[in-house]
This record gives structure tokens, C-alpha cells and sequence, in this order.
């Protein structure tokens, strides 16, 4: 099996760099286009026409991602998504929506970061580093808690290697979203990333410092043609420590 998420058997894995390599159509690419499709009508996504999680402008691309990428649909379930926002809410009730940035990455968030939570909530959290973190990693303590208004969105940025490591991994609440990466010197090669509702994401190494990453707002949600209506989401999200740190 390979490692480019999902742990894809390999005749799905041949069968969809068959798709990427001889059907412009399916991945919306027009003959001599460069970058992601534009936004536009697009009808509801439909959970059970057995849409991929995964995007790309070229099988290049996938080849270029093999192991940095990864998206685990139904990581947690329904109680222990309620586990964690049972902790979250509070906190995040007194804040309000932000609708700058101090470095202009996210429009329509408030943010925090914990270090304590409860039993069940550290069950599901040791699950996440456990899968995305070899043993041994050096971790970030606090865990960054991001919450973005139903408006709210990520605009394309990479994150600084003064605050973070060679890996993310988040876990998707209350919302199905769509990430897109587009290569930071080559916005033609580019990868979109349907986050289910309660999904886990992993980034890694190349997916982490030579693409950008951004959550589309809810007028330019849509994955292979379906729209994905964005509504409010929490993200949480675990860090290693940066390599100077260490």
C-alpha cells in the first residue's frame, strides 16, 4: 500500500493517477490551465458518491507528496468530537471573531492554545500525535485551537519555522472544509484536500515548507465539482517542535 493518505490500496492508487494523467475533465482543468479552477455553481456534496479525498493538478505532483500528505476521514467519532468542544466552547465564548491578522493569514477566527484537558479528550489527542509523530518526537506542550466564523477563512501562507516543526496534524470539527496547496515557486502545481467532518490532517517535510496551504472560504468551496458548504470550524492542531529548539 502507499503512504499518500488513507494508506490507498494500489489498484485504487493506479486508478486514480489514470484518472489525473487522461481525464482533464474530472480534476476541472482546462487544456493549457495553470492553476486551481475558479469558483462557481456547483452542486451540494453528496456523501455517498464515494468522492475522493484528493486533488491534483498532475500525477507529478501526488509523486512529489508521496508521504507529506495524509487524510484520515472518521478519525473520531461523533462522542469524541462532543468531548472536545465540551472543553473548547467555554473558553472560546469569551473571545471574539477577529477579522484581521497580525501577519494577514486568517480572516474571521479566534484562537487559543491549551495545555490541560480531560481524560477523554487526551485520549483522542495521544491518538493524533501517535499517528502523526514518529516515537521519540519532541512536541509542542499547548495544542493550537483555531476557530474560524462560518465567513471565516485561511488565506494561502506557510507557516514560520520559528513556531512550528516539519509536521502538522489537524483534526477537523463541526465542519467539512477544503484545503488547497499550491507549490510556493510553481502556482501551477497545486493539490486540494477534502476535510470530512472529524477528519484528521497530516502535513509533513515538502507539503509543509514548499507549498502554501489555505482553508477556502465558503464561496470557493467545492471539490470536484460539488460544493462544500463551509460552516464554522474548529481546528485542532498538534506541532513538533522546530528543529532549532530541539
Amino acid at each position: 500500500m502507499l503512504h499518500v493518505g488513507l494508506y490507498i490500496h494500489h489498484e485504487e492508487m493506479k486508478l486514480l493517477l489514470s484518472l489525473l494523467k487522461n481525464s482533464h475533465a474530472r480534476f476541472q482543468l482546462r487544456s493549457g490551465s495553470t492553476s486551481p479552477p475558479a469558483s462557481g455553481p456547483s452542486a451540494p456534496l453528496k456523501r455517498d458518491t464515494g468522492a475522493r479525498w484528493l486533488r491534483a493538478s498532475s500525477p507529478g505532483v501526488l509523486e512529489s507528496l508521496r508521504g507529506s500528505v495524509e487524510v484520515r476521514a472518521g478519525f473520531i467519532s461523533e462522542e469524541e468530537e462532543l468531548d472536545l468542544l465540551k472543553e473548547l466552547e467555554p473558553g472560546l465564548k469569551k473571545k471574539r471573531y477577529e477579522f484581521d491578522h497580525w501577519d494577514d493569514a486568517i480572516h474571521g477566527y479566534r484562537e487559543t492554545e491549551r495545555l490541560h484537558w480531560g481524560a477523554a479528550a487526551q485520549a483522542v489527542l495521544a491518538r493524533v500525535r501517535a499517528q502523526a509523530f514518529a516515537e521519540g518526537s519532541q512536541l509542542l506542550g499547548p495544542v493550537h485551537v483555531l476557530d474560524l466564523d462560518e465567513s471565516g477563512y485561511i488565506k494561502p501562507h506557510i507557516d514560520s519555522v520559528k513556531f512550528c516543526g516539519s509536521t502538522i496534524a489537524g483534526l477537523s470539527l463541526l465542519s467539512d472544509s477544503v484545503m488547497r496547496l499550491v507549490r510556493e515557486n510553481n502556482t501551477a502545481d497545486w493539490v486540494e484536500l477534502l476535510l470530512t467532518r472529524r477528519s484528521l490532517y497530516i502535513l509533513r517535510d515538502g507539503a509543509r515548507f514548499n507549498f502554501t496551504h489555505e482553508i477556502l472560504k465558503d464561496a470557493e468551496s467545492s471539490f470536484a465539482g460539488q460544493k462544500v458548504a463551509r460552516q464554522r470550524r474548529i481546528s485542532v492542531i498538534c506541532r513538533n517542535l522546530p528543529t532549532s529548539v530541539k
